[in-house]
């Protein structure tokens, strides 16, 4: 068996190629003249660091498959950690910690994590609530501080390559959950070789070069950055709560440290960009944003040109179980469309196909019925990044995955997303299938839907949502409006967008406008709406119906 499958093996890869280049920058404070104060860690003594916590585990009992519930900071004791079970052939989960605490529970219970790798305040809550961590049997203390020492030395062997314990590409790596937007969080598996297939994905999709420097806003992606070469500069973000984001700090990091990388959500990237178009700010050292988990407005493509005079605005299409699927940049975006959102032709390796929309298990892809160009269906996918299945779900594995008939080793996931492709194979994403309007005319979706309202001034947000029975749904739109609004000018904006629904064919129906202050969204990317409790909501709201 070769050694080659353990995703862990990257880093002393890199460590020996670029020893002394940094690989982590954590914040820790202001020096005297106002600049960001880092902790900074080379490539090798971040391969130091993994490898002096591997040898803890090792000793602390940790065997090769043993589940190991991850609960560290962002930045150095994510990526340690992460990397130290991955060498010594244990298996990390990840759960986003976010999702509040009953679904966090829950995701625990069913994972049977074996040990538990966290800090003081974890330790205390997996006492606190016995029943979840039940199977738990080892519990390892780590540093409450991201900016101490992960690890104490501990002696480590005459040669550290014999930490690195030897994976089959199909050998189980992870387990990372799912943000749970349109239900209950799932752990996607996922195996060695897939990790590596992501990051060759990434690095010839997106030109990554070793030496690069990478701002994540989403702590699990500075997973990647060992493995691509890249220094990670840890953000100075709350991951429970991105909204609040202080978009000064983000920018100074970016300046200060000439980041040419970052990951946020559009959210993050719409705060950034006002923020750098009224202080007129460009970020010049950046040559790519990748902007994901949900679709990027038109407002912040357009921002994008002038905010990125050297860079690109890019947005991968995928999922926890599957990523990366496509990716559109800012230049290939025509500007007002109201037919879905581009999401890129599909990158190489990876196959797309649309089948008719339904809500059943499909067994084998014979049972799919695949659509023609155009039509809007259900977006499904193959390629060596997709998951095969989830943890303990069986019926939700049966729900998502399809077999190949052709090739039973290929597993085709089912997106959970509506769209369609062109003539050109470019795909389109036209909303979550969970959360289209199902009318007595046939369904409506929610991205070709709202998208004509976005421009309409005074509108931060807007959602579709479906009133009545399914299959005799009436489409209505809920709006959270930019500022606090009176009753009267609550039904000029009605009026206004009334005018707007007009104008299209499928939205004409829409009459009825909800207006809610503050919408619930997803805690990961704080831009994916929660659309299904919106419809909750507006069950027992008065809308302003305008005939």
């Amino acid at each position: 068996m070769s050694a080659s499958a353990n995703i862990a093996q990257h880093l002393p890869l890199m460590a020996a190629r670029q020893p002394n280049h940094p690989a982590l920058k954590i914040p820790r404070g202001r020096t005297r003249c106002g600049d960001i104060d880092y902790l900074t860690l080379s490539f090798d003594q971040l391969d130091t660091e993994v490898d002096a916590w591997a040898a803890r585990l090792r000793a602390r009992g940790v065997q090769p498959g043993y589940r190991t519930l991850v609960m560290v900071r962002q930045g150095l004791p994510l990526i340690a950690a992460a990397f130290a079970l991955f060498k010594i052939g244990a298996i990390p989960i990840v759960i986003d910690p976010g999702m509040g605490l009953k679904s966090f529970l829950a995701c625990v219970a069913r994972s049977q994590p074996r040990a538990l790798l966290g800090i003081p305040f974890a330790q205390l809550i997996s006492h606190i609530a016995r029943p979840a961590f039940r199977s738990v049997e080892l519990r390892i203390s780590a540093s409450a501080n991201p900016t101490a020492q992960l690890a104490p030395r501990v002696s480590l062997p005459a040669s550290r390559s014999a930490l690195l314990v030897d994976r089959n590409a199909t050998d189980l790596a992870a387990i990372l959950f799912t943000s749970g937007s349109t239900g209950a969080p799932k752990g996607a598996c996922y195996e060695h070789g897939m990790f590596a297939a992501q990051v060759q994905l990434i690095r010839e999709t997106y030109a990554i070069e070793p030496g690069e420097i990478d701002l994540p806003m989403l702590p699990v992606f500075a997973l990647f950055n060992p493995a691509l070469g890249m220094t990670t500069v840890v953000p100075e973000i709350d991951p429970s709560r991105p909204a609040r984001v202080d978009p000064a700090k983000i920018v100074q990091a970016i300046q200060q440290e000439q980041v040419t990388n970052s990951f946020g959500s559009p959210t993050l990237w719409g705060k950034i960009a006002d923020h750098c178009a009224d202080h007129a700010i460009t970020l010049s050292s950046l040559r790519r944003v990748l902007c994901a988990g949900a679709p990027v407005p038109a407002s912040l493509w357009e921002k994008s040109h002038r905010l990125l005079p050297h860079g690109r605005l890019h947005s991968p299409y995928g999922a926890t179980e599957a990523l990366p699927v496509s990716s559109v940049s800012a230049q290939e975006i025509t500007p007002g469309s109201v037919h879905g959102a581009p999401v890129g032709k599909p990158i190489p390796g990876i196959d797309v196909k649309i089948i008719a929309l339904t809500d059943a298990p499909i067994a084998t892809l014979t049972d799919a019925r695949e659509l023609p160009v155009g039509e809007i269906g259900e977006i499904i996918v193959r390629g060596p990044v997709v998951t095969k299945q989830y943890d303990a779900l069986p019926a939700a594995t049966a729900a998502t995955k399809i077999s190949d008939p052709k090739d039973t080793a290929i597993i085709w996931h089912r997106m959970g997303d509506c769209g369609y492709l062109d003539a050109e194979r470019r795909l389109w994403f036209c909303g979550r299938k969970a959360e289209r309007i199902e009318t007595s005319s046939g369904p409506v979706f929610t991205e070709p839907s709202e998208q004509v309202f976005r421009p309409q001034p005074g509108v931060a947000r807007c959602a579709l949502i479906g009133l009545g029975l399914r299959g005799a749904q009436t489409p209505a739109l809920v709006v959270q409006p930019t500022n606090k609004l009176s009753r009267a000018a609550k039904l000029a904006l009605a009026t206004a967008l009334r005018e707007r629904a007009r104008q299209h064919a499928h939205t004409a129906a829409i009459t009825q406008f909800f207006f809610h202050p503050a919408f619930p969204v997803d805690v990961r990317h704080n831009a994916k709406i929660h659309r299904l409790t919106l419809t909750s909501w507006a069950a027992t709201a008065q809308p302003i119906t305008i005939p």
